[in-house]
């Protein structure tokens, strides 16, 4: 499975710049802290009002949409987004299939890839709420195309779905401090970081969120009881599915709480999932919380300018009709502390996380051909153990561009990760035969990726 979180708020009580602060996996929206207040002049509660949340790991920085079409009367109608992610990947190990296995985020080694390219539209004029991003590129290799559900049944396929990243319709009720209803496909709640990675303070995902999902189908219910917190309530297909694996429905819920623009907690459940295939008594269940704090702030210095930090810590489990909890569960925690310079044109983030999945059954498969050493440790009844380091600088010359630069160390207890020989087959190629054939796994690699990203 991936994925492979991610990263989103949707606040349609406001103007369509308020748009993706909802989602923490995705985000090409408009943030409803960095909205202009032009498209607000009607509105008496607006959550989390006069914040600036674009310093926060997982969400947009952003603060100018020029790609907004206003009516006579000023009112955000339609807002346009563009996106492209380009990277470069060195993979110490050098495959020698290009692959750079184990990761929803960086999928190629030693060449130029395209990750994401992404156009959309999104609106919440006079409380519709409209919402259409496609997206094109390696991600989807790596994160929609290994949904098994769209083989469950006819008149479905991932060819049909996969380059739609986000699509959805609903409505905005004007209580509380906004209620929101809507349905489609939605970039996931689970996860502290984002589908969308230049979100996030460092291009590979921590593990915690590669492991859970970025993608859900299925309706949702946004309430803001407060301007300090809001809640929502899902009801989803599965576990980052296009539809499900077997019969009934997934329930998740999603948690904000902000007292000041400084500090951020959350708190995220996925309840009675039902994700393996033709089992349905096997059931799911995963739980992640997040501190994300800022504690230093001088945003006009030419020195250190911000020091903030983020926490997020992930468990869950299935269990059922066999299956034991004890031996199917995955457990990790991240801690990432990041540091902008001169007036947040240049930052520095240093993270470190680990994570334990016995039975692996969350883990990415390192390689197509099943005979490999990973598959043989687990079938000793070794669990999967690791280890994930990561240092990244990024130059961001203004908000719609960032060139980042990043180091990564990963480890396994078990081999998981392409060695020379690589994952492929003898000779490299997908349409080689493999025979007897083994891959190269090894217990650890390093890279070293520089990507360029814009975005409007």
């Amino acid at each position: 499975m991936k994925k492979t979180m991610s990263l989103a708020i949707t606040v349609l009580c406001l103007a369509t710049n308020q748009w993706a602060f909802s989602q923490k996996k995705t985000a090409d929206s408009v943030s409803i802290e960095n909205v202009k207040k032009d498209s607000l002049i009607t509105q008496s509660k607006i959550p989390f009002e006069g914040y600036d949340l674009s310093w926060i790991n997982g969400q947009n920085r952003q603060t100018d949409f020029p790609l907004t079409l206003k009516d006579k009367d000023g009112e955000t109608i339609i807002t346009g987004v563009a996106y492209v992610d380009s990277y470069f990947n060195y993979d110490f190990n050098r495959p020698k299939d290009n692959t750079h296995n184990a990761s929803a985020a960086i999928g190629r080694s030693n060449e130029f890839t395209i990750n994401m390219a992404s156009v959309g539209l999104e609106t919440n004029y006079k409380n519709v709420i409209g919402r259409l991003w496609l997206q094109f590129g390696q991600m989807g290799s790596i994160v929609q195309d290994l949904d098994g559900t769209v083989n469950h049944g006819k008149n479905t396929s991932a060819s049909n779905l996969k380059y739609i990243r986000e699509a959805a319709g609903g409505y905005h009720f004007d209580v509380m401090h906004g209620l929101n209803v809507e349905a489609g496909i939605f970039m996931s709640y689970i996860g502290l970081e984002s589908y969308v990675l230049n979100e996030n303070w460092n291009y590979q995902r921590s593990l915690v969120c590669d492991f859970t999902p970025f993608y859900f189908q299925g309706a949702r219910v946004q309430a803001y009881p407060s301007k300090k917190f809001k809640t929502e309530v899902w009801v989803m297909n599965g576990w980052q599915t296009y539809n499900s694996w077997n019969t009934g429905l997934s329930i998740g819920n999603s948690n904000y709480y902000r007292p000041n623009e400084n500090l951020q907690l959350v708190a995220n459940f996925y309840l009675n999932g039902k994700d393996t295939r033709n089992n349905p008594g096997v059931r799911r269940f995963h739980h992640d919380n997040s501190v994300v704090a800022r504690y230093f702030n001088r945003k006009d210095s030419k020195g250190i300018s911000q020091v903030a930090f983020s926490l997020n810590t992930h468990y869950g489990f299935q269990s059922g009709a066999g299956v034991k909890a004890k031996d199917n569960y995955m457990i990790g925690t991240s801690l990432a502390n990041r540091i902008w310079f001169n007036q947040n044109k240049f930052a520095l983030t240093l993270r470190g996380d680990v994570i334990s999945n016995p039975g692996a059954y969350l883990a990415f498969t390192p390689s197509p051909v099943a005979n490999n050493d990973f598959n043989d440790a687990l079938a000793t009844g070794k669990d999967l153990k690791m280890f994930q380091g990561t240092a990244t600088f990024d130059y961001m010359p203004n908000q719609f561009c960032t060139f980042r630069l990043e180091y990564g160390y990963r480890s396994s207890n078990i081999p998981y990760f392409a060695g020379r020989e690589g994952t492929t087959s003898p000779d490299g190629w997908a349409d080689t035969a493999v025979e007897n054939w083994r891959p190269d796994l090894r217990k650890r690699d390093s890279r070293l990726t520089l990507a360029v990203i814009f975005r409007l």
